[in-house]
């Protein structure tokens, strides 16, 4: 099949080697170009997927505006240079997909939005785990009604690192949870509360130095003023979570880089049963354990148990996202999954999250969360 659109990669870190090598497998994507701001980033991944000489290789961000044609970027750097990167690049009329979390402000995220529809361009965010055949499985269930009523969510996310000098546990891991509960019920958030320790990394600093290229800059990570301020006393290890839907229907998520035991588990609980997402599980990712009680006098009596483990489509969820921003760019449509505005959704969960952290777990509500 012909090429239809040209795109560059911004960034070929441990996430963007992978966009690369997907935008580079798709039958109807003409990689154009690389930036990265370690020339031996660029060389690597030369000769790792030998990359033919009219590719672009420049460690400048300004090379792009010289690539004829150049159609969208995919962007896959640290989330503090993404408002810049991606405002730049809507306004010389790229499509962008960004890696997650869009921006790290609420405020910057609704402007590069309606800076997305204003240009009539696709702006599409990197929330890989909503193309997951188990998430879009899980959604089908519980949309079904097979849980019967429901009662309440839970999720674990935790590892033994790679522990984050730039954000927290909390910004580090629980959108990938959130994003999940948000797609499964069909809501978003209401009320949000937040509590955490820290173990690792303390004090006062509100930014630190950078290599950026030839440039050493100073890196605001969050402004004061800013509601996604962390805590003056570091960043958080463990994180718990409690998020009340428009319904009542509540969730609780445990997350915390600093434990060896790696979960990576989601379930939604209802009166007919229970429904599994476990990562870490190859062999059935998604499981529905049907089970409900029979009162006997003063007793409950388990019965109907029984586990079935879901069948799922195939399919790399990378290979998935990358393939749907091809569509939205070709067909000139949003993502219904994945846009810009859901990416910025689900920044205001994390800085109203934060707010709460930062106040000892005080409940913080939602009033003005972007609706799609």
């Amino acid at each position: 099949m012909t090429n239809q659109i040209k795109i560059a990669v911004i960034g070929v870190g441990r996430w963007g080697v992978h966009l690369l090598r997907n935008f580079l497998a798709h039958p109807q994507v003409n990689v154009v170009a690389v930036v990265d701001p370690h020339p031996e980033r660029l060389a690597a991944v030369k000769q790792q997927f030998n990359l033919d000489e009219n590719v672009v290789l420049t460690t400048q961000w300004e090379d792009l505006k010289k690539v004829p044609g150049l159609t969208g970027v995919a962007i896959a750097t640290p989330a503090t240079t993404h408002y810049a990167l991606i405002k730049d690049a809507l306004q010389q009329g790229y499509h962008v997909f960004a890696e997650k979390p869009l921006t790290l402000n609420p405020a910057e995220c609704r402007e590069l939005c309606h800076l997305a529809d204003q240009h009539h361009l696709i702006l599409m965010v990197d929330h890989t785990y909503l193309f997951h055949p188990a998430v879009e499985g899980g959604k089908t269930v519980v949309q079904a009604g097979k849980l019967g009523d429901l009662r309440y969510g839970y999720a674990t996310r935790t590892h033994l690192g790679p522990v984050r000098q730039d954000v927290d546990a909390l910004w580090d891991l629980a959108i990938h949870d959130i994003a999940i509960f948000n797609a499964w019920l069909g809501q978003v958030p209401v009320k949000v509360q937040a509590t955490g320790t820290v173990w690792l990394q303390g004090g006062e600093e509100q930014g630190e130095m950078r290599e950026q290229g030839e440039m050493r800059e100073l890196i605001t990570i969050y402004s004061p003023s800013s509601p996604s301020s962390p805590s003056s006393q570091g960043l958080a290890d463990l994180v718990w979570l409690t998020l009340t839907y428009p319904d009542g229907f509540q969730v609780y998520i445990h997350l915390c880089w600093l434990n060896p035991d790696k979960q990576r588990r989601l379930g939604i609980v209802g009166s007919l049963g229970s429904l599994i997402f476990d990562e870490m599980s190859l062999s059935s990712p998604l499981t529905l354990l049907s089970g409900e009680f029979e009162q006997q006098g003063n007793q409950f009596i388990p019965v109907n148990q029984r586990q079935i483990v879901l069948e799922l489509e195939t399919g790399e969820p990378l290979q998935r996202v990358c393939s749907s921003f091809v569509v939205s760019i070709l067909n000139n449509t949003p993502s219904e999954v994945s846009s810009g505005w859901v990416g910025t959704q689900l920044v205001e969960i994390l800085a109203a999250l934060t707010v709460s952290l930062k106040q000892g777990g005080k409940p913080v509500f939602l009033n003005n969360c972007s609706q799609l």
